[in-house]
């Protein structure tokens, strides 16, 4: 049970290499990462609204979206891998 878990936490894990180049400026590199996390960014910025009628509605706050959007792509461009020992970079 604990290897089949395993593999799909491996899958759902976005490639060092795009991580890498995301960090180091690449357009590309950063849509995917941008991608990747997409959903969970909706899911964060879901907000309960209400109509006149007082029904609930949940919409996605485009503001907060953003922000949280803008807040990724500065983590990602700030970030520095740590060189292993073991590997030539």
């Amino acid at each position: 049970m604990e290897q089949k878990n395993k593999q799909t936490e491996e899958r759902n894990l976005l490639p060092f290499h795009i991580i890498k180049a995301a960090s180091e400026g690449d357009v590309e590199a950063i849509h995917a990462v941008l991608a990747h996390y997409e959903g969970y960014i909706a899911k964060l910025s879901t907000r309960k609204m209400y109509d006149e009628f007082g029904q609930v509605h949940y919409c996605v706050d485009e503001t907060l979206r953003r922000r949280l959007e803008t807040k990724l792509i500065a983590k990602t461009l700030a970030f520095r891998p740590v060189p292993y020992k073991g590997v030539q970079a």
